[in-house]
Parts: structure tokens; sequence; C-alpha cells
């Protein structure tokens, strides 16, 4: 259940959360302090968002100028709407330190593009944010906390004096983001251990998820996340499982509807798909095609998507 008052909380004055749907991640606008040339904004959403995201930015700002973009990581739910939003408004994006170069050289295998079969708008990158560093917005020391796991880049933003916790899709109000270094066949549950306990370390008072709306009970919050968690330690095939389907389902959101054998053929050509299969869905179908299939049945069977007439189709 989420925590409406949280939106409202005090610690929250002079930031604007645009909560968005589940697929694109909420937007935190950092407005300007007295002195301070202008607003900071945290994440962007997906491209297929990006005209109703810059038109969500403009109003929020009231006129104020937009001086910074500042994605917590790179995944294509965060930063599809960089390249529209810097057009419109000119600002810098700065990304987490070793992030940049990739970004001027466009290594879609390094940003994971290639690897999940997900849309992107390229942008530019023009500076870094290190962990232990500080970010001045909004009349507020924001550190910079590494939160690998999710992704190995990815961190978060604590403002202590106010106990605001910016922390992307480390912790949400009801579990965490897929743990795509397991994805692909690497350790990265230890690591999401270790970042819910930085976490509950922290004076945290409201949450700002990647995801979902601001949330005041973050021991309830931890102690779901840290069930889940056990819960994809104990049965790895079962986070394989959710992490295939989080792909598809971004997939047709960036589709809407495509017929089943070309959907198909997009699951047999991602690499993340093709991987998950050998790893967690051999034993139980020849292919990645079958398996695919099977997880769209169940998706459909769910309402989280449909087939139709040989077609399938995203039912958000």
């Amino acid at each position: 259940m989420s925590h409406p008052a949280a939106a409202a909380s005090p610690a929250l004055k002079g930031l604007t959360v645009l909560e968005r749907g589940w697929l694109s991640s909420n937007n935190v606008l950092i407005h300007p302090a007295p002195g301070e040339d202008g607003a900071v904004l945290v994440d962007t959403g997906h491209v297929n968002h990006a005209e109703q995201t810059c038109a969500l930015v403009a109003h929020a700002l009231r006129g104020e100028p937009l001086t910074r973009i500042v994605n917590t990581h790179l995944h294509s739910d965060h930063c599809g709407g960089n390249a529209a939003l810097q057009a419109a408004h000119g600002a810098p994006i700065w990304v987490a330190a070793g992030m940049a170069q990739p970004v001027r050289d466009w290594d879609e295998r390094r940003l994971t593009y290639l690897g999940t079969g997900q849309r992107i708008a390229r942008f530019g990158a023009q500076a870094e944010l290190a962990t232990g560093a500080t970010l001045q917005a909004g009349g507020r020391s924001w550190e910079v906390l590494p939160a690998p796991g999710h992704d190995p880049d990815s961190m978060m933003l604590f403002d202590r004096e106010h106990g605001v916790l910016i922390s992307a899709d480390a912790l949400w109000e009801h579990g965490f983001g897929v743990v795509f270094p397991e994805v692909v066949g690497e350790p990265g549950f230890d690591d999401v251990a270790q970042v819910l306990e930085r976490i509950a370390g922290l004076p945290v008072q409201v949450v700002v998820p990647g995801h979902g709306a601001p949330f005041t009970d973050v021991n309830a919050a931890l102690a779901r996340a840290r069930a889940r968690l056990q819960g994809f330690r104990a049965d790895p095939a079962r986070h394989a499982r959710h992490a295939a389907k989080v792909l598809i389902k971004y997939h047709l959101m960036e589709e809407r509807a495509q017929p089943w054998q070309a959907f198909l053929d997009w699951a047999e050509a991602t690499p993340m798909m093709a991987g998950l299969w050998e790893r967690h869905g051999r034993a139980g179908t020849p292919g990645t095609r079958d398996w695919a299939a099977l997880l769209v049945r169940e998706l459909a069977h769910s309402g989280a998507l449909r087939i139709e007439d040989d077609v399938v189709r995203d039912a958000g």
C-alpha cells in the first residue's frame, strides 16, 4: 500500500516528483534555491514517453531554466528522454563515473541496449558523478552513493539533512529492479544485499523510488526487499523467469503490437533472452522461441499482455 502523505512530506519541499507508469521511470525535478542557476532533473523515463516527459517537465519548471540532467543509471527506462530534453533545454547530462565514454562512443553493448533489445534515442554525456561526491542542488547536499546489483554502475542520491533518498531501482516500496548481472550469468545478489544494508544504515525519512510513489515506511520496504532477494537466491530460475518477462513486457510496450512470429524472432535474436533460456529455460523447453512463447502465454493469463489473431499486444 502506498503512503499518499509521503508525496506531501515537508522533506520533499522544493522537489517535484513526476510519478510515471511502471515501465517509465519517475522523474525528480529539484527546483533551484535562491542563488542557484536553475533546476536539476534526475532521470528522464523511456523514449516512448519522451514527448510526454518534455511536457511534464516544462510544466513543472514554471519558467525556471533546466541546467542539468542526472541519470542514476543508463537503462533505457531511465534515460530515454535525455535526447529530447537536451534538445529542448540545452542542459548537460551527467552520468555515473566511467559511463561518459561508452555514451560518447555509443557502445550499445556496454550500455546494455544491444543485450536487452530495447530502444533508445542517442544522447550525449557531458560530465560524470563519482560515488562519494556531493551534488549541490535545490539548496541541498546530495551524497552520491553506489547502488550496484540492479546495475553495476547505478547510483543513489541522499540528502542527509532532510532524510530524502532518491533510490532509483535499488529499493522500491515492494521490491527492487531486476538484478541484471545475474541475467548475464554474473553475481549480483550479494550487491543487492549490501545496498539494502547501506540504506538500512542511513537516516532515511522518505524514499523517492525509480518506480512507484514516494514512501516513508522504509523498514517495511526493506523487509519486503530482503524477503524477495532471499527467494531469488533460493531459486535463481525464478529470478530468470521474472527477468525474461520484464524484457518481454518492455519490448511489447515499445512495439505495442507485434505478429507472433516476429515476436519470436526478436526473442531468439535478443542476447539476454537467449542467455536466460540457455541457463534456466533449457530443461523445460527445446529453444528460446518455445520458452518465450510459454512466458508470453503466462503474461497473457495474468493480463499483462494479450494474444489476438496471432498478434501479441501490450495490455498496458
